[in-house]
């Protein structure tokens, strides 16, 4: 009788032995993909910065065209690798839905380029705080455009997001007006695809994620940034292929640089997918300290005591306003 109850206690045993591997293996993997993540997100941002500011590669339309090529060709081969099941094909685009996402595409085009021109003039630390600004520009422009309201709390919370960067602005000693510009319409930008995405894509058929959005979105911004670097730069080519041949290693930062901008794409989906909205909006305002700190060890650029004042008041803020979100719902 004994040894029945041993033999029916096994199945048990390891049914919750199983249960902990799977669940420690859930950890790991979250774990890595937020770590590839950060390692994308920031080795994009800080490589755009060496080659746009200090190797001397001066054509940030060119270099975002290389990033579009390759989201475009990296997002087609995934598509087509996938294993999707045969009974539940992809279905195409529609005739609407694809002019829909030529919008969404030129704005994501417009917001790709302001970023990386500004990345140009102002250092990743500053960039990165004005960058954080993008709640107060979502909120004012689903306003703006769809009337959409939020609760006082979340308009309250909005004051310590634009009060950061204005301290700041004020204590950045590289500071640069068009950079500034720049980076600001970049943060728009964001905003705008947004509130535009949520307008255009709202019915439960025309719901695309962010992956196959990309996929979408990547050759349409492809079709109008080979024409506007042709008119706007039209030397890149030939300084691309002058850099090349002067230095291997050139082609390699350019493809490590076009790879990242994808990489950067597939694991965010891939974190949003494994993790709670909560998590992902404290792993995001992390993700941005820890670029700001990679990025003055590396670039050395000066800071000052309001410029890092600012930020972590525009870091609360953002903060304050995901739970004024939270809480509003």
């Amino acid at each position: 009788m004994r040894q029945q109850e041993d033999r029916a206690l096994l199945p048990t045993t390891s049914a919750g032995a199983d249960g902990a591997a799977s669940s420690s293996a859930a950890r790991l993997r979250t774990a890595g993909l937020v770590a590839a993540w950060y390692a994308s997100n920031i080795g994009v941002l800080l490589l755009n910065k060496f080659l746009l500011s200090v190797y001397g590669f001066r054509y940030p339309v060119f270099l975002t065209a290389c990033h579009m090529s390759a989201c475009a060709l990296l997002s087609s081969l995934l598509s087509a690798a996938s294993t999707s099941k045969p009974s539940s094909p992809r279905k195409p685009l529609s005739r609407g839905q694809a002019a829909r996402v030529a919008v969404l595409g030129a704005v994501f085009c417009g917001s790709v380029v302001a970023g990386n021109v500004s990345l140009r003039y102002l250092p990743v630390s500053f960039n990165q705080a004005v960058g954080a600004t993008t709640p107060f520009f979502t909120a004012l422009i689903a306003y703006a455009i769809a009337a959409r309201r939020e609760a006082g709390a979340t308009y309250a919370a909005l004051i310590p997001v634009v009060a950061g960067v204005v301290i700041a602005t004020g204590g950045e000693p590289s500071f640069h007006l068009f950079g500034f510009i720049m980076c600001v319409g970049a943060t728009a930008g964001r905003a705008l695809k947004t509130v535009l995405q949520g307008i255009l894509l709202s019915s439960e058929e025309e719901k695309l994620n962010s992956m196959d959005l990309l996929r979408y979105m990547a050759p349409v911004a492809v079709v109008l940034l080979v024409p506007a670097t042709l008119i706007m730069e039209p030397d890149a080519l030939s300084a691309a292929a002058a850099l090349a041949r002067a230095d291997a290693s050139f082609i390699w930062m350019l493809l490590l640089n076009s790879s990242l901008a994808y990489l950067v794409n597939l694991t965010n989906f891939l974190v949003t997918k494994h993790t709670s909205p909560l998590t992902l909006q404290v792993l995001g305002n992390a993700k941005g300290a820890v670029a700001v700190v990679v990025s003055i060890l590396i670039f050395r650029n000066p800071v000052t005591v309001m410029g890092m004042l600012g930020y972590g008041v525009t870091i609360l803020g953002v903060v304050l306003y995901g739970e004024a979100k939270k809480r509003s719902k």
